[in-house]
């Protein structure tokens, strides 16, 4: 009864560790990667967390995405990158994205310490429930994954249509099932083609009597004549399909454009507000039994206006000052709640930094996030260095950011 009783457990253990990976495969990505990246913000759904879709129907995912300036040295910079979205597989059909309103049909460069909007509009496909989130790939780097929430696809895989208009009038009801006909047949073509050929061959014996002509050099017997005229006939019998089937292709689709290689350009445009506030990092260290990030820096607000910290942002954890107001009235209600803390961001002095003033502070980030999205394993990198962005509002609702690095260590001991 004892081994039945943790067989039970252990499954169900597995269970619950599957379902997160399922769910969150972002946590995979080493913490370098996720802190000293992307840095993603004001991220909007156009559906709540886990709410439902048709088949057919769109859903769209904006915001804004901060390129971190000290780009980790173990990977490429984002020279040239594709923005993209990561799902479970093809459960959604992307129909269009932009960054800055430029279209991303192609790929394209950006600059880091710069921040860009960017727009994904989605197409349900596939019914299920499904984890969604925006993405950038990166070249040589690979994806690099946004916050994302759950969305419930209803309906039949069946119905699915994605219909498109060339720019020559020409409509296509459905992308997915368009040309499939033409391609089975040419595969099934190309397939009955060879079957034919490897039977010309295996008619005859194979392995023995072939090695002794080879090692007799009776080639003779080896290539016949007839092979060798079979040969040549069908040699010429392809070369002749294929000049056809080109020119039937030319004749059908008289207008085509190749795939594209280049790259779409971009342009940045300036914040004012950025780099108005200086964030200097002194010390960083990770209280491993509390869970808790704590930062020794120096604000110094060069704004012309009265400053407070509303939140402190990596990796797509938001540690919100829960004391101030305008900063609790950015979270929005529909982002993923496991990915804003409760204890929100602690400070040894929350009082509002006077214009020209410079203060040395304390911050802390404390939850069990550190531990559930496998950041802590940051301690474990060749280097243990920490990225974030953090958030100051003035008086009038204006914000303010700035990024804020430096290397982080191991502490067992609460100060």
């Amino acid at each position: 009864m004892t081994r039945l009783y943790i067989k039970v457990v252990m499954m169900l253990v597995l269970f619950s560790v599957a379902g997160l990976a399922l769910a969150h495969g972002e946590r995979n990505q080493e913490p370098f990667l996720r802190m000293k990246t992307l840095h993603w913000y004001d991220i909007k759904w156009s559906i709540e967390n886990d709410s439902t879709v048709q088949v057919n129907e769109e859903v769209t995912m904006s915001g804004k995405v901060h390129f971190f300036s000290r780009w980790p040295e173990q990977i490429n910079m984002p020279d040239t990158v594709f923005l993209a979205n990561a799902t479970p597989g093809p459960v959604f059909v992307r129909v269009g994205t932009w960054l800055n309103d430029v279209p991303m049909i192609q790929s394209t460069g950006v600059e880091v310490g710069r921040v860009y909007d960017f727009k994904v509009v989605l197409k349900a496909r596939i019914p299920g429930r499904h984890h969604v989130h925006p993405m950038f790939n990166v070249e040589s780097a690979g994806g690099l994954v946004g916050p994302g929430i759950w969305m419930n696809i209803a309906g039949d895989a069946n119905d699915f249509l994605y219909g498109v208009e060339t720019r020559t009038g020409i409509v296509i009801e459905d992308l997915e099932t368009y040309g499939v006909e033409n391609v089975v047949k040419w595969h099934a073509f190309w397939a009955i083609l060879a079957v034919l050929w490897l039977a010309w061959w295996v008619r005859r014996p194979l392995l023995i009597n072939r090695f002794l002509w080879v090692k007799d050099n009776n080639w003779s017997a080896l290539i016949t004549r007839t092979d060798m005229m079979v040969g040549g006939i069908l040699l010429v019998f392809i070369i002749t399909v294929l000049i056809v089937a080109n020119q039937i292709t030319e004749k059908t689709y008289p207008r085509t454009v190749p795939l594209q290689g280049g790259k779409v350009e971009v342009q940045y445009v300036p914040n004012p507000e950025e780099g108005l506030v200086e964030v200097k990092n002194h010390t960083s260290e990770y209280y491993l039994p509390g869970r808790t990030i704590t930062i020794d820096a120096t604000i110094t607000n060069n704004t012309g206006k009265v400053i407070q910290i509303g939140e402190f942002m990596s990796s797509n954890l938001r540690f919100v000052n829960k004391k101030l107001p305008i900063a609790m009235a950015g979270v929005d209600e529909g982002y993923p709640a496991e990915l804003v803390p409760n204890k929100g961001l602690i400070l040894s002095d929350d009082s509002p930094i006077q214009p020209g003033e410079s203060r040395r502070l304390r911050m802390e980030a404390t939850d069990v996030a550190w531990e559930t999205e496998r950041l802590s394993s940051l301690l474990n990198d060749p280097d243990s260095s920490y990225g974030a962005l953090i958030f100051f509002f003035d008086e009038e609702g204006n914000r303010y950011t700035s990024e804020i690095y430096g290397q982080i260590l191991p502490t067992f001991f609460d100060k």
